[in-house]
């Protein structure tokens, strides 16, 4: 079975970001292109969402993008960027550039628009899940962090970096369902080795959308737990727990 053409997909027939099964749909890329450079993934993940949805974020995506980008060049100077959809992008729009210089305090500290950050991590964390668990989850989590790599603990690493182990398999039929692999323990009974209770399922993995740009990982172990790593620069972490 393709992972990418579901029969979940086909039921699946709702807005993403709102749950909306009424008004026209788009497709809608997870991660947006704006975070991505070119040329792209021929296999991006799309959800559907309204056309609602769709256009509300276009403020707020291009404020990730040149945030992440301008607190790695250490400058919102477009001739210092790297990234040249972010360079086109604080060029044709001075008040975004303006926006983000106001928010350096210092050596480079910034202090971003949370709400405006905030935003875009939801909506890709919402878009993550329904690409990866065929479920909506329209509720508000429990909370929405991120921060650069360069501020963690290498035991903060560690722990980000590493796949929670799974005690409840996904819905049947989503992606995750179809990568998870069954681990069994084995122990000796009776001088033969049998097979005991089957109890952890892997499968929730790091998924690379573009190396160095973008990289997800979804868990359901206790609740679901969305991580993303913006440019390796930033740890993401949006979560709805039990």
């Amino acid at each position: 079975m393709d992972p990418r053409k579901l029969f979940a997909d086909e039921r699946f027939k709702t807005c993403a970001y709102c749950g909306d099964s009424d008004m026209p749909f788009t497709k809608d890329h997870v991660p947006s292109k704006l975070l991505l450079d070119d040329p792209f993934p021929s296999d991006l993940p799309t959800v559907l969402a309204c056309n609602t949805c769709n256009n509300s974020f276009s403020v707020d995506e291009p404020y990730l993008a040149c945030f992440v980008e301008c607190a790695i060049s250490k400058s919102v100077a477009p001739d210092k960027i790297q990234r040249q959809k972010v360079k086109r992008i604080l060029k044709e729009q001075p008040n975004l550039s303006l926006a983000i210089q106001e928010a350096l305090l210092g050596d480079f500290i910034f202090t971003p628009d949370m709400t405006q950050i905030s935003n875009v991590l939801l909506k890709l964390a919402r878009g993550h899940v329904a690409y990866e668990l065929s479920e909506l989850r329209l509720d508000d989590p429990e909370y929405i962090k991120f921060i650069p790599i360069s501020y963690m603990s290498l035991e903060d690493i560690q722990e980000f970096e590493t796949p929670p182990e799974e005690f409840l398999l996904p819905e049947i039929g989503s992606r995750a369902f179809l990568q998870a692999v069954i681990v069994e323990s084995k122990k000796l009974i009776n001088n033969e080795w049998c097979n005991e209770e089957v109890n952890v399922f892997v499968g929730n993995e790091w998924c690379i959308i573009q190396p160095d740009r973008y990289r997800y990982l979804v868990s359901y172990s206790n609740g679901i737990v969305v991580r993303l790593v913006l440019s390796e620069y930033f740890a993401c972490e949006v979560a709805w727990l039990i």
